[in-house]
């Protein structure tokens, strides 16, 4: 089961000397045990399996898929004058 990463406006950075948000996206992570199928719930939980001496799971053994979602820009538009 995938947990999400909330995204968040880091700061801002001047672009063309205008101040301009920069963010962290939202992220859909997916950890899953490449030899037994297993998914985790968090890093810790994969992190804590790999500890655990009681399993065979290895640092390797992990797979971590990440779905971006990138907020929408709007660059902006415009209208140009044809003077003719």
């Amino acid at each position: 089961m995938p947990f999400k990463e909330s995204g968040a406006i880091i700061d801002h950075i001047e672009v063309d000397g205008k101040k301009v948000p920069r963010y962290r996206c939202e992220t859909e992570v997916t950890l899953t045990n490449t030899k037994t199928g297993k998914e985790y719930m968090s890093d810790k939980e994969a992190e804590d399996d790999v500890k655990d001496s009681n399993t065979a799971t290895k640092k390797e053994d992990i797979r971590r898929d990440v779905k971006v979602t990138v907020p929408k820009i709007v660059m902006g538009s415009g209208t140009l004058n044809n003077e003719s």
